[in-house]
């Protein structure tokens, strides 16, 4: 999710502290819970590419000010745009934010993000890209775009597809919320580390007079813990994740959970039914195969077929969806989407293709990505 190019915010968006070795980039939306603008996105590609040329600079710090790391993104502005004809505005802070997502997952310095609150959408593409990502008990990741008309980006159908068995599947489709303990269970999150030692944690960086992934991982180690999940984990549901969301379709997907539901009383598998059932049956779609087609692709592909996808999205000549869950949960909120295809079956092939395939307009170019040296160095899953 994202934001379009906007006014100059009145106040620094980024802030910047330069200690020692590190450089750490706090972001300072609070009462946007510090979702992405278009400023964030162009100041965070500039530092970037600042600090890796810089030797004096061992690692980057990414941390957000008050109780989100990132929610996501401003997407009230995007659909303004759209709905003033103006489609390609968002395409341009996709395209951008995109370039960013690879920058990171390419970078030839640790990053190091403290998650120590929300984690959603644009926020997840800043993040878990990165080498390092501690979460903390206050963390809450979500990728919840297929209840807003839209799709897992910034590159999810990357690291979504490489978490154990098909819990990127479960996670991409449902929205479903993660706290800490299962972000570091699942590969989200590289380490636990509880809020109250964060600062400790911090000092200790600054002082890393080492690009080496290795060392800046022992430092890390100091201060982590192996914290429990809860009884209640969807991650301790892997293998009813694993057997109902490896299936074919979204239609099989459904099927089998109801089947499941049919032989045992589960709370858990009802509702994760009803919230397919509510979200966009487009954005389900799109969002399965984006995903299936991420496990055989490399970072940098998935971001290119990505915004493919966000173009025909914005352009909204298969589905208006996007528009319509924006407007359902962000602005009027009545949470009561009315979703064009309405139901899964009203959906061909064909449909979906047209998300898959380059953009008929004139003006319309691929998403090409800069040349870079360094493979992605991050693990995803424990695997």
């Amino acid at each position: 999710m994202a934001s379009s190019n906007s006014s100059p915010p009145e106040e620094d968006e980024v802030l910047v502290e330069e200690k020692l070795f590190a450089r750490t980039l706090i972001f300072n939306r609070t009462r946007q819970l510090n979702a992405l603008s278009y400023q964030m996105i162009i100041r965070m590609l500039e530092l970037f590419r600042a600090y890796e040329k810089d030797s004096n600079v061992k690692l980057v710090i990414v941390k957000g000010k008050g109780r989100a790391f990132c929610a996501g993104g401003d997407v009230a502005a995007v659909v303004r745009d759209i709905k003033e004809g103006n489609w390609r505005l968002g395409a341009d802070f996709f395209r951008k934010e995109f370039t960013l997502n690879y920058l990171i997952a390419t970078y030839s310095k640790p990053q190091v993000s403290i998650l120590n609150g929300i984690v959603m959408g644009g926020g997840a593409g800043v993040s878990i890209h990165g080498r390092f990502r501690v979460a903390t008990e206050n963390s809450v990741f979500a990728m919840p775009e297929a209840a807003l008309g839209l799709f897992p980006d910034v590159g999810a159908s990357y690291f979504l597809s490489r978490l154990p068995g098909f819990f990127g599947e479960y996670v991409g489709l449902t929205g479903s919320r993660l706290d800490g303990a299962e972000m570091l269970a699942c590969g989200l999150a590289t380490h636990f580390v509880p809020s109250a030692r964060l600062s400790l944690l911090e000092e200790a960086l600054y002082k890393v007079d080492s690009s080496d992934p290795a060392i800046v991982s022992e430092i890390i180690d100091k201060y982590s813990q192996k914290p429990h999940l809860k009884a209640k984990s969807a991650h301790l549901r892997l293998d009813v994740i694993d057997k109902c969301f490896s299936r074919r379709t979204v239609e099989d997907i459904i099927s089998s959970l109801e089947r499941e539901a049919a032989n045992r009383r589960d709370d858990w598998i009802s509702a994760t039914i009803q919230t397919l059932k509510k979200a966009s049956p487009m954005s389900l779609k799109i969002s399965l195969r984006s995903i299936r087609e991420g496990r055989l692709q490399g970072v940098g592909q998935c971001l290119v077929r990505e915004y493919r996808m966000v173009c025909h999205v914005l352009q909204g000549e298969v589905s208006k969806d996007f528009v319509e869950g924006c407007r359902a949960i962000l602005v009027d909120k009545d949470r009561n989407p009315k979703w064009e295809p309405s139901k899964l079956e009203y959906i061909s092939d064909r449909m979906v293709d047209r998300y898959f395939s380059k953009v008929d307009d004139e003006d319309w170019e691929e998403l090409k990505l800069p040349a870079r040296s360094y493979l992605p160095g991050y693990a995803i899953s424990k695997l």
